[in-house]
């Protein structure tokens, strides 16, 4: 009797003090081992969904086929014998770029809108809420219309002017609700994002309306696409993509912090003004790029936060990642499906992406209205 009160008294005082090890490690190891298997799960979908998305379309690729040219291409080996150059071509030049812009943009748009929704804890921010994609678009809008290209980038001008033109109406909306409010508030720095969103996007309007020539190629851009991308963009947003999601990684910590509130995060350390400028600025260059390179395609930053977030928790050294991976999956199946359910007519994938998100929206707003009047 005397050595169980005591085994039960250090099995309690374990689980109190966590420093302690004991069932703390246990759990963790059981918690553990079941994100590593979830983590090895989303990993082979999103291979499987990349080679899907390269193999349909109007010639049919097989996976093996697939297998055999990207080893080729990207390790050396020898190419499978019955492979033409014309499949080869076909999925090289064409459908490789393609989806992996498409899985890149995704990638950059989730792990931003996970960031967006920490760093301001409401469900539905993103970097859209702070005017990205509207000042993104009003400097490629520009470029359209008057047609200037910056000698030695030629056709990158156009994705290099968004991406300022995103980073500036950050930096000139967040500076405005610093001003407004030196403790930069989450509510002030959102509701100074919609103004700007709101202003940017009315001057928008007014330069498509002088210049009807390019309306139509306009508003195509804004819609979305990843039709006629080539090697040199994927490599340049990839680039700009893996540092921005390296970056937001090294914060993971301050992160699970400021969720927890902004005064506890102070309490802890969190020299929290300068954390806010980063993680904002950096989730701003991954949504400013992305609309760059592709057009304004929205939810996907709504979505891949909260689907991670039930799947694997809220520590975002799992969050940040994992919604990357998934961010990336889900835009290369709407791809997918833009340029198949209608085919030969391609659909905007910013409609795609708009159909499936506006109700899932619906749901997070509603479904948590509903749960806080409970």
């Amino acid at each position: 009797m005397k050595w169980r009160k005591q085994s039960t008294r250090t099995s309690t005082d374990l689980l109190k003090n966590p420093a302690n090890g004991g069932n703390k490690r246990v759990m963790d190891g059981v918690a553990g081992s079941g994100k590593g298997a979830a983590i090895l799960f989303t990993l082979f979908c999103a291979a499987g969904i990349l080679i899907l998305g390269i193999g349909i379309g109007s010639v049919y690729v097989t996976p093996g086929t697939i297998l055999g040219i990207a080893g080729n291409r990207f390790l050396g080996f020898g190419l499978p014998a019955g492979i033409d150059d014309i499949t080869v071509s076909l999925v090289w030049k064409l459908r490789f770029p393609r989806v992996l812009m498409a899985f890149i943009v995704g990638a950059g748009l989730g792990a931003s809108g996970t960031v967006m929704q920490s760093v301001l804890r409401n469900p539905l921010a993103s970097s859209y809420t702070l005017g990205v994609s509207a000042g993104a678009a009003l400097g490629a809008g520009v470029m359209m219309i008057t047609g200037f290209t910056i000698p030695f980038l030629g056709r990158l001008s156009l994705p290099l002017v968004g991406l300022l033109s995103g980073l500036l109406t950050v930096f000139l909306a967040v500076s405005f609700a610093a001003r407004m409010d030196r403790s930069m508030s989450n509510n002030t720095i959102i509701l100074a994002g919609m103004v700007f969103s709101l202003f940017i996007n009315a001057i928008l309007t007014l330069v498509s309306a002088m210049s009807r020539d390019q309306m139509q190629q306009l508003i195509f851009w804004q819609m979305g696409s990843f039709s006629l991308k080539d090697w040199t963009q994927v490599s340049m947003l990839a680039t700009i993509t893996v540092a921005g999601l390296l970056v937001l990684f090294r914060f993971n910590r301050e992160l699970d912090m400021i969720v927890f509130g902004e005064e506890q995060a102070r309490a802890m350390g969190v020299d929290l003004k300068r954390v806010k400028w980063i993680l904002l600025g950096v989730s701003a260059a991954l949504t400013g790029s992305a609309v760059a390179f592709s057009g304004i395609i929205g939810f996907i930053d709504l979505i891949a936060p909260h689907v991670t977030r039930k799947v694997f928790g809220s520590s975002h050294r799992y969050v940040i990642p994992m919604s990357a991976l998934f961010g990336g999956a889900f835009m290369v199946l709407a791809d997918l499906a833009a340029r198949t359910i209608l085919s030969p007519i391609e659909l905007p994938v910013g409609a795609v992406t708009a159909f499936i998100g506006a109700p899932f929206f619906a749901w997070v707003y509603f479904g948590r209205n509903r749960k806080g009047g409970a």
